[in-house]
């Protein structure tokens, strides 16, 4: 196993390496100047203080030469300063980065307690009523937009109750638990119950694939019920499948979370990515996506060494 982790963190390199590459091409793409934004309009023209901005913020020389230098700074951990703000983008994203990650654990658990009780009585009553009842629930998540799921809630909650509207200011974890709870349980239930549409359909398929296998008609036979035949022979092998898609919703949910975070207004890193590109703020762009790439590379092996233990005939060498 500590062979097998061990290759896997020394395969990220050249993932990671290839991301930040099309990140820094791609960034220098979008048309536009950011230097000349910063100037405005009467200051355009000042060449000498153009200079001075594109040495400060290590724009200057060839893109080659900028990939180089900026591959440098990570390897310190070093994102760099902000253009727009002149405030380090660590400094940025440590106070945005776990309010985003909050909100996917919490939309994450939401997804999970909807999506695997309903996928898995939709597969133990397939064909019934309340099959069609949970398929068609499944259906409906998925089709229905979250940001308007939340703009409904909020107008409709702002009108009749109190509940539902988002506070102006974030209330930050460490100085009012319930009240960060609170205030991010509504955008975490519309979150989750988006992803939960995909994850039901799957759980239930996975399901109904495991109760067709031999050993569990033997379970039957054998006159076992069906809640130890259902939690013991068929959920430990039916969810291993439905893991995967549980650990790649993590990243999705880190770079996906703008429109959510936009409409609660709560200040996370999808809202900030979205200011940035508007912004053209390279440094952070750059930071944000790499992040993004870090999560997904850690969540698959995350999702891997999980299979070991759903399934101990798995074992990594």
């Amino acid at each position: 196993m500590q062979r097998y982790i061990a290759r896997r963190l020394l395969l990220m390199i050249p993932t990671l390496l290839g991301v930040t590459f099309v990140v820094f091409v791609m960034v220098r793409a979008v048309p536009g100047d950011v230097i000349d934004q910063i100037l405005g309009d009467f200051g355009a023209g000042d060449r000498e203080t153009k200079e001075a901005l594109l040495k400060e913020y290590s724009l200057d020389g060839n893109i080659a030469v900028q990939y180089v230098r900026w591959l440098g700074d990570l390897a310190t951990f070093d994102f760099g300063k902000s253009i727009i703000s002149n405030r380090t983008v660590v400094s940025e994203l440590q106070n945005r980065l776990p309010v985003t990650l909050e909100l996917s654990i919490l939309a994450i658990i939401c997804s999970l307690a909807i999506a695997l009780p309903i996928g898995i009585i939709s597969a133990i009553r397939q064909d019934t009523i309340i099959d069609y009842v949970c398929r068609s629930l499944a259906i409906s998540l998925l089709a229905v937009p979250g940001f308007w799921v939340g703009l409904m809630l909020i107008t409709m909650a702002g009108k009749y109750f109190t509940w539902g509207v988002p506070p102006k200011n974030y209330i930050e974890f460490t100085a009012d638990p319930i009240g960060n709870i609170r205030m991010l349980a509504m955008p975490a239930i519309i979150l989750g119950a988006g992803l939960s549409g995909g994850v039901m359909r799957f759980t239930r398929s996975t399901m109904l694939e495991v109760l067709r296998q031999d050993y569990v008609r033997t379970a039957w036979s054998k006159g076992l019920r069906e809640r130890v035949i259902i939690t013991r022979h068929v959920m430990r092998n039916a969810l291993i499948p439905v893991v995967t898609v549980v650990g790649l919703q993590l990243p999705i949910l880190v770079g996906g979370t703008v429109i959510i975070e936009t409409v609660y207004s709560i200040p996370g890193m999808g809202r900030y990515y979205v200011a940035s590109v508007n912004q053209l703020d390279y440094p952070v762009i750059q930071a944000i996506n790499v992040i993004v790439a870090l999560v997904v590379v850690f969540a698959n092996l995350g999702v891997d060494l999980i299979y070991s233990v759903l399934d101990p005939r798995i074992r990594y060498s």
